[in-house]
């Protein structure tokens, strides 16, 4: 892995190539604005989940969407990009949506659903069964739903790009996030 490191095309430019990482540290000190880091904890690290962004930032994201219990939270908002983490309860569902100029992936970090997508709101012709480390691309103009089928909550981050809601967005149930996005539209 540290051939891996040292042969990178790093962003960086100027940096010798020992000087990019040691260890998964940033090892060089041409540019003290950008904090040095290593990796994520994987076990029993509890995630400070609040909105983060539009500062560089890392995270266990799999252990914050773990943890997360509302229905959405915008964890991490930037210009260009947004991740918000989800829990849909059992027998619960995002509900049937479309982003005109918004491209979205979904990850399933934890429980069973099925996805449903399409052209039109009246026609779903995707259907695919969804677990843990399933992902799922949908387009701008794409209408799309997620449904729990399991008896356990379906957790799983989403990736908005631009961003999709207010950066500190924090629903804690499906009808709070509906009178937020109703009185938006007012």
């Amino acid at each position: 892995m540290n051939d891996l490191k040292q042969n990178c095309n790093c962003a960086n430019k100027g940096q010798s190539k020992q000087s990019r990482t040691s260890g998964g540290r940033r090892t060089s000190n041409r540019n003290d604005s950008v904090p040095a880091f290593s990796p994520a904890k994987t076990q029993s690290q509890t995630i400070f989940i609040s909105a983060h962004g539009p500062e560089p930032y890392a995270a266990n994201i799999r252990q914050a969407t773990l943890q997360n219990q509302n229905f959405r939270t915008a964890f991490w908002t930037g210009t260009h990009l947004q991740m918000t983490l989800m829990l849909i309860p059992p027998g619960g569902e995002i509900g049937l949506e479309v982003h005109p100029e918004v491209d979205q992936f979904l990850y399933i970090e934890m429980g069973q659903g099925l996805f449903r997508g399409g052209n039109r709101q009246d026609t779903l012709n995707l259907q695919a069964n969804v677990s843990e480390n399933s992902g799922i691309f949908v387009p701008a103009g794409t209408w799309h739903n997620v449904i729990n089928t399991q008896g356990v909550p379906l957790k799983l981050f989403s990736i908005y790009a631009p961003p999709q809601h207010p950066s500190g967005t924090v629903h804690h149930t499906k009808a709070e996030a509906e009178a937020a996005e109703s009185i938006a539209k007012v």
